[in-house]
């Protein structure tokens, strides 16, 4: 009877798209990344190489070289997962694709497979940044550490 007294929760959360390490931003080593050029978020550093779906939305991009993907999230949300670092220069060799531009995922759905040894071998990090790029619609967002297994809680966005 009384909801308008119940605080509602603001929050969202986007799910670690990989197994591995999370870290802050800070520590990728690429300013465009680590200076919040393209948004806040926080970076994985991969055990595994499948990519996630970090929530449920709509893909909106499959870069052709298949290094990078973005999708809106179902509460507005405009994300990048950026696979390693300058992986741009590997023209998708080591990348496989499930998805594609316009595809509806839920969040868990496999996105991307990554052959992680090919990148390192390659002489690339495989840090994996995962940004909310449309940051300022949101009150904040914040970028969780550890160790985080596909699905676990990675950025906490608050909605205004």
């Amino acid at each position: 009877m009384f909801d308008f007294f119940k605080k509602k929760n603001k929050n969202q959360v986007l799910g670690s798209p990989v197994k591995g390490t999370a870290v802050p931003l800070s520590e990728v080593n690429d300013p465009t990344f680590s200076e919040g050029m393209l948004g806040d978020g926080a970076a994985v550093i991969p055990s595994e190489g499948k990519i996630y779906a970090p929530a449920d939305g709509e893909i909106a991009m499959v870069f052709g070289t298949l290094h990078a993907i973005s999708l809106t999230t179902e509460f507005g949300a405009e994300i990048l997962i950026h696979i390693g670092l300058d992986t741009v220069k590997m023209e998708g060799e080591g990348f496989t694709a499930h998805v594609e531009a316009g595809n509806k995922v839920k969040k868990g759905d496999l996105l991307i497979e990554v052959d992680l040894d090919k990148v390192k071998a390659a002489g690339y990090d495989t840090i994996t940044p995962v940004l909310v790029c449309n940051t300022d619609e949101f009150a904040s967002v914040k970028g969780m550490t550890g160790s985080v297994n596909p699905g676990d809680d990675l950025v906490i966005i608050e909605t205004k």
